[in-house]
């Protein structure tokens, strides 16, 4: 009888031995456990990636934020380039592509000196609105301008609204013959204008 229970035993130990292994090879919970554990060093992974995107998000913002405050001008008076979409309307040669950007109150408009009186008036929008009724069109002023040489020349000068810095904004102009042309102008480069 005790040779039959310690044979039992035996097998049983055995049996014991081949469920488990050698120790090679994982358990089922183990293999349970490596498995949670897998998704969350992946999960780690990914909150990393998200911190990331939130922290460039951020970055990104406060750029966004900064070229605002770069672009919003302290009252005062200013040089500034004021480029178009065409060599026939430019500033007068004598003013080397610049005007006086005039800031009051984060309000900002451009006065340019125009090549001749043939540009009569300007309006800030396209063509067709400023024939429109009610249109409300940019009267010229008489400037004189000086050219390298010393002679001097009376020409049609204009304040225009700018709506922002370093963006293209519609200008439309009718010149002598009374046709209205669409442009695209910007104004950029502004550098104050220090006072004497």
């Amino acid at each position: 009888m005790k040779k039959k229970i310690i044979a039992l035993l035996g097998m049983t130990v055995m049996s014991c031995a081949l469920v488990t292994g050698c120790g090679g090879s994982k358990t089922p919970a183990a293999e349970s456990e490596a498995a949670t554990e897998a998704p969350a060093e992946e999960q780690e992974g990914t909150d990393a990636l998200t911190e990331e995107q939130t922290s460039d998000e951020a970055d990104a913002q406060e750029e966004t934020e900064e070229k605002t405050a770069a672009a919003v001008l302290e009252d005062g008076t200013y040089t500034a380039e004021f480029d178009t979409d065409s060599s026939m309307f430019h500033v007068n040669e004598a003013c080397e592509g610049k005007g006086t950007l005039t800031v009051k109150d984060g309000i900002m408009t451009i006065h340019v000196s125009m090549p001749s009186k043939n540009i009569v008036n300007l309006y800030p929008g396209l063509a067709e609105d400023a024939q429109k009724e009610g249109a409300e069109l940019l009267q010229p002023t008489t400037d004189t301008v000086t050219y390298s040489d010393g002679m001097t020349e009376e020409v049609n000068g204009f304040d225009v609204p700018v709506p922002a810095l370093d963006e293209e904004f519609d200008l439309a102009l009718i010149g002598t013959k009374g046709t209205w042309y669409d442009h695209k102008v910007s104004v950029s480069n502004p550098e104050k204008i220090e006072e004497q």
